[in-house]
């Protein structure tokens, strides 16, 4: 097994991987400790609502500010990160650093299963930091492709660390002393797959080519797919992922009619983002319907986009449909 601390080879053709190193590593010791404040749930009191609304307009768990509180102080505490931008604050902050990285955040993707012992997750990404001054909120605002790095951490039946740092996905798994092993040092997503994820109680809102799409997995062998497909939804985007990178299929959270104005739930910079470059460097695509989600420019710091990603042959079938109208 290697540990986080001896990934040199790894970042070798990283630009600064001595430094998105050091950043990664103050990451993993957060979602270390976040690891051990979710498994302790009810028996530390943490479970259940904080009675707080956040900038999403969604009511904060007691874990979302935790969580949150944790990673905010890890990342305030690295010299190496210039400012931070996260789901549960309404404002960037910044560390007093120049130059170095940004880093967006999720602290606790999922956080609505937290009570019913289901995976939720950390996500997050590493932006280029402005060179010579404070960044400011436009400097987040940057396409996916300038990541110089992202993870997640899932929180399940064990607790693992998935990164893409220059090149390539790989997988820590967290040990009962607290250290990050490396279990996985190849992920690889599947091109094709039987197996699709989305919420289908939304069915009747969806646009016509999503509804097609998913029409055409129902009708299994005797359809126009011609097989047979399995449908999985944990309601947790690390989870769904995760079991994506982990097997193959496509997960799909796409624009609906119940809010129009909205053009999806999920957010660009602190899920799309990151799960997109991640999904990507393990062989698998990403899109809004139409554009890949690692070429659209983010406008805000909150936006919203539609995400279908996963095996990749699976994510060209719905950019057909959608090209169709």
């Amino acid at each position: 097994m290697t540990t986080l601390t001896d990934l040199a080879g790894l970042l070798a053709n990283e630009p600064a991987s001595d430094e998105v190193k050091a950043v990664v590593t103050v990451i993993a010791g957060a979602c270390a400790q976040i690891s051990k404040v979710v498994a302790s749930g009810a028996i530390a009191g943490n479970l259940g609502a904080a009675g707080v609304v956040n900038v999403q307009d969604e009511e904060q768990k007691k874990l979302d500010i935790i969580t949150n509180d944790i990673l905010r102080d890890a990342l305030q505490g690295c010299p190496l990160v210039a400012g931070l931008a996260s789901e549960e604050l309404e404002v960037i902050e910044t560390t007093g650093a120049i130059g170095g990285y940004l880093v967006t955040f999720d602290p606790l993707d999922g956080s609505s299963n937290i009570d019913v012992n289901v995976s939720v997750g950390t996500i997050f990404s590493i932006l280029p930091a402005p060179a010579g001054l404070a960044p400011t909120e436009a400097d987040f605002l940057l396409p996916g492709r300038q990541q110089v790095a992202a993870g997640y951490a899932v929180y399940g039946p064990q607790t693992m660390l998935v990164l893409t740092l220059s090149k390539g996905v790989v997988a820590f798994t967290l040990n009962a002393d607290g250290a990050w092993l490396l279990t996985h040092p190849t992920i690889a997503v599947p091109a094709d797959t039987a197996e699709f994820a989305i919420n289908m109680s939304n069915q009747r809102h969806w646009a016509a080519p999503v509804r097609r799409y998913i029409d055409g997995c129902l009708q299994g062998k005797t359809g126009p797919r011609a097989k047979n497909f399995n449908m999985r939804w944990v309601a947790s985007m690390v989870a769904d992922v995760h079991r994506i990178l982990m097997r193959g299929g496509i997960f799909m959270y796409p624009w609906d009619a119940r809010e129009p104005d909205k053009p999806g739930k999920l957010r660009l910079l602190y899920e799309a983002n990151p799960m997109s470059l991640i999904v990507e460097r393990a062989g698998g695509k990403s899109t809004d319907g139409v554009t890949p989600i690692l070429d659209l420019q983010p406008t805000k710091l909150h936006q919203r986009v539609p995400v279908v990603l996963g095996s990749a042959n699976e994510v060209d079938v719905v950019v057909s449909e959608t090209a169709a109208g």
